[in-house]
């Protein structure tokens, strides 16, 4: 699950996305809208002047499906350069229970994964596609994974929140 976590971070964060804090900012931002799509949402938590500003996620399939490989492409928008050093803090939540709270090197990440976009990031737009393959074993819940990203020099970078549901439709002729 760390692995899937790691890569689908990084596909979330391809052009160095990376985060401030949600608690201060959801508070200044209370018109932020949420987007959804079948069993899966995420928030811009930051503020218009954070380097990366998050126009678009798409996932396929949709919802996510564990066992299966799932598609991520994030179109977004660099306002300044993104350099070694930049880092996501990451938390990952199962109700009020934190399954994982590490900081990643998202430079490092994107080198690993071999990502279309490396560091460092020159301001424009761009679009990350990124595929991983969901472990079966991931528990039916719901989670919900707070990201939060900063410059080498410590600015904010961005701010995400997704919740992913995992639960099985309890009416399954039923489509929603």
């Amino acid at each position: 699950m760390v692995r899937f976590h790691l890569i689908t971070v990084l596909a979330l964060s391809a052009p160095s996305l990376i985060f401030a804090n949600p608690v201060e900012q959801a508070a200044l931002r209370p018109d932020a809208p949420v987007h959804t799509a079948g069993k899966w949402s995420w928030t811009n938590c930051g503020q218009p002047t954070d380097a990366i500003q998050i126009e678009d996620i798409v996932v396929t399939p949709d919802p996510p499906q564990p066992g299966k490989d799932l598609t991520v492409k994030v179109t977004g928008k660099a306002q300044s350069v993104i350099e070694d050093g930049a880092y996501a803090e990451v938390s990952v939540k199962l109700g009020l229970v934190k399954l994982l709270q590490k900081t990643f090197d998202v430079c490092e990440e994107a080198r690993k994964a071999n990502a279309t976009i490396q560091c460092p990031v020159q301001p424009g737009m761009y679009t990350v596609e990124q595929t991983v393959a969901l472990p079966r074993e991931i528990p039916r819940a719901k989670f919900k994974v707070d990201v939060q990203g900063y410059t080498a020099n410590d600015d904010d970078m961005l701010c995400l929140n997704l919740l992913v549901d995992f639960l099985p439709n309890p009416f399954p002729r039923l489509s929603w």
